[in-house]
């Protein structure tokens, strides 16, 4: 936590501008595009991340669909995920996030700017509208940020369950699913270092309807969960070689 609180501190009237920024653009949404709002929240991680010192190398970016919309299903490693997903991931998408940790100082206004979801997990009735509100913003063509294992403390690179209700949002309309490995995330703000740090993010090639079309939900979450593990094993091996 210590680099957060760094960050905060050293970049605090530029935290304080983009809150109120985040605020003016959700009360006069009409003003402002989902293009124009990303790029605003692109830029906030960008001047944390200079000022935190922290590095995150994207790779299979070439790997993305074109056009439309999907679901980008990622392990979960810490507070940073998001932002090193965003700042990889140059066309809009948003994030569908724990109704609870959402309403957090910064979190808050930042989910609002990118236009997110907010999960209530003590409603069940609400889970399922929010879940099938999310399908039809990606049948519409919006892209989202969905983090099947729920919690991230003490996952560091290592993979929990994989919820298979989470994987709806994609399945409800034949969504792609983009798998995304997240290697190291958990450094960032898990570590009470200033040091230097660097991440890495995996975009791996989608899974089209075509592919899961057979699939229950449960088969699905297995499928993504060993593609992305596979994709860590991989990296991890190949630095522990080196």
């Amino acid at each position: 936590m210590l680099r957060l609180f760094y960050v905060i501190f050293i970049s605090l009237p530029f935290v304080l501008y983009y809150i109120h920024k985040a605020h003016y653009i959700t009360k006069h949404r009409e003003k402002y595009s989902e293009e124009q709002c990303y790029r605003i929240a692109r830029r906030c991680i960008r001047i944390m991340m200079i000022n935190g010192r922290i590095r995150t190398e994207a790779y299979g970016t070439e790997l993305l669909p074109e056009e439309g919309g999907y679901v980008m299903y990622s392990n979960h490693q810490g507070k940073y995920d998001t932002l090193g997903i965003m700042i990889s991931h140059s066309k809009p998408c948003t994030i569908v996030m724990d109704a609870t940790r959402s309403k957090m100082p910064i979190a808050d206004p930042f989910i609002n700017l990118v236009n997110g979801s907010r999960l209530d997990k003590t409603d069940m009735k609400k889970q399922v509208n929010t879940i099938m509100k999310i399908a039809e913003e990606v049948k519409n063509g919006r892209r989202y940020i969905v983090f099947p294992e729920g919690g991230y403390d003490h996952n560091r690179n290592d993979l929990q369950e994989f919820m298979p209700g989470a994987f709806k949002c994609a399945t409800k309309y034949g969504a792609p699913i983009v798998p995304v490995a997240i290697i190291d995330s958990y450094k960032v703000f898990g570590i009470n270092s200033l040091r230097k740090v660097k991440t890495q993010v995996h975009f791996l090639k989608p899974i089209l309807f075509e592919e899961y079309q057979h699939m229950n939900t449960q088969e699905i979450a297995q499928m993504v969960k060993e593609r992305i593990a596979a994709v860590i094993s991989r990296q991890l091996k190949a630095r522990n070689a080196g």
